[in-house]
């Protein structure tokens, strides 16, 4: 007599190539979450009565959330797995959309934002490298478009939502809500692409750890994330209320589109010139980010609307090349088994290129105008940048002369 024993159940896996494509969308995602507020800041400003230094604190404390959790968390998934990583952040994202669309005052929107970048920085490291895993070429491309598409479909959505629909303060986030808990399922059904290995608690001490083959090109590419991070802080800080100046407007659609203008602009250009030489790529983004904050420089002055958006697309084209020259630059020279962590530290550096300026310009606002505070923090743009590409030069013509002496001394 045979005893007859129920298989059991198999797993749905997604194969590698929409794995590739899901943990995108997640990137996708949790950008767009992180800029939904932005054009939702004049609302809260209303409905609670606070100055517009509180509007820099609630998106500083943000960025200082990414920070601290990628210091703490940011290799985390080079020992655990990414899966694991990942299905816990975006857990933990849904929760903070119910507290963003249940707030009732500063405090509870500023406790949202500090979850809400603890769980982004835990992120950001194993989406990054699990889509390296996935596809080492594309990977380091669909890193960069990925999060400035999030950038701007978060901020142009949620202004859509807000100004077009009923319940403006809850919609947007009931909405990304249900993406998150969607892409949850979706994550932990892909296969696992890194193993586990020992060292977790010493991986969750903060620390800024980057392999010796790789610090030559993280410090050539550190000036160009900064320059154009910091260009993203200018955005997210002050785009909004400088549409509205500009377009003498208080539409919500005019502040989104501002800062969907600059990042759907970056998003293009990563798609569109991946294949250029990084270095090269880097080198070109600084230049397009000081002609376009000198046009949006001078529209403030001329109140034109054109000139604000024209001078915005070519900051954004700049933004793209400069992030994703410098991102393919490092992560080459990753091994699979530090990719999380190298890609951390590059976040780290973007981050605090972000914030740091965007806080200072929320404490200048209170003492002078937001045209005067954008002007100062446009030049301080233009002249990181100009620093940058003179570097980028210099270092070339170092690299080509190496290169030219090499084979003279072999030939001795």
């Amino acid at each position: 007599m045979t005893t007859l024993t129920s298989a059991p159940p198999t797993r749905i896996v997604l194969p590698a190539r929409a794995a590739f494509w899901l943990l995108t969308s997640v990137l996708v995602t949790l950008l767009a979450s992180s800029s939904a507020p932005t054009p939702l800041y004049a609302i809260y400003q209303v409905r609670w009565s606070f100055s517009p230094v509180t509007i820099t604190v609630i998106f500083g404390v943000y960025a200082v959330a990414v920070l601290t959790s990628l210091l703490v968390a940011g290799s985390l998934s080079d020992h655990v797995g990414r899966r694991p990583v990942l299905v816990g952040a975006l857990s933990a994202q849904a929760i903070v959309m119910l507290l963003f669309a249940f707030a009732g005052g500063v405090g509870v929107l500023l406790v949202a934002r500090v979850l809400q970048g603890l769980a982004t920085g835990a992120a950001v490291g194993a989406i990054g490298a699990g889509l390296v895993d996935l596809h080492p070429g594309r990977g380091a491309v669909a890193n960069a478009a990925g999060a400035m598409s999030g950038t701007a479909s978060g901020a142009l959505a949620s202004a859509l939502l807000v100004q077009l629909l009923p319940a403006p303060t809850k919609l947007v986030y009931l909405v990304l809500l249900a993406l998150f808990l969607l892409q949850a399922a979706g994550v932990w059904a892909i296969t696992e692409t890194s193993p586990r290995i020992p060292g977790v608690r010493r991986a969750l001490r903060p620390t800024i750890a980057v392999p010796v083959r790789v610090r030559d090109a993280l410090l050539i590419a550190a000036p160009s994330l900064i320059a154009v991070w910091a260009l993203a802080g200018f955005y997210g800080s002050l785009g909004p209320s400088l549409a509205a100046h500009v377009g003498r407007s208080g539409s919500t659609i005019l502040g989104g589109a501002a800062l969907f203008a600059l990042a759907a602009s970056g998003a293009l250009t990563v798609l569109l010139f991946h294949r250029t030489e990084p270095r090269r790529f880097a080198l070109a983004g600084n230049g397009l980010v000081i002609v376009g904050v000198a046009i949006v420089l001078w529209s403030l002055t001329a109140m034109s609307v054109a000139g604000f958006f024209v001078g915005t697309v070519i900051a954004g084209a700049g933004f793209g090349a400069g992030f994703q020259g410098g991102l393919r630059t490092i992560v080459s020279l990753a091994g699979p088994t530090e990719r999380a962590g190298v890609i951390s530290v590059t976040y780290i550096i973007c981050y605090l290129a972000m914030g740091l300026p965007a806080i200072l310009a929320g404490v200048l606002v209170v003492h002078s105008t937001v045209t005067r505070t954008a002007q100062e923090f446009g030049i301080t743009v233009i002249a990181l940048a100009a620093i940058t590409a003179v570097g980028t030069i210099l270092s070339a013509r170092r690299t080509a002369q190496r290169r030219c002496l090499t084979p003279v001394a072999v030939q001795e």
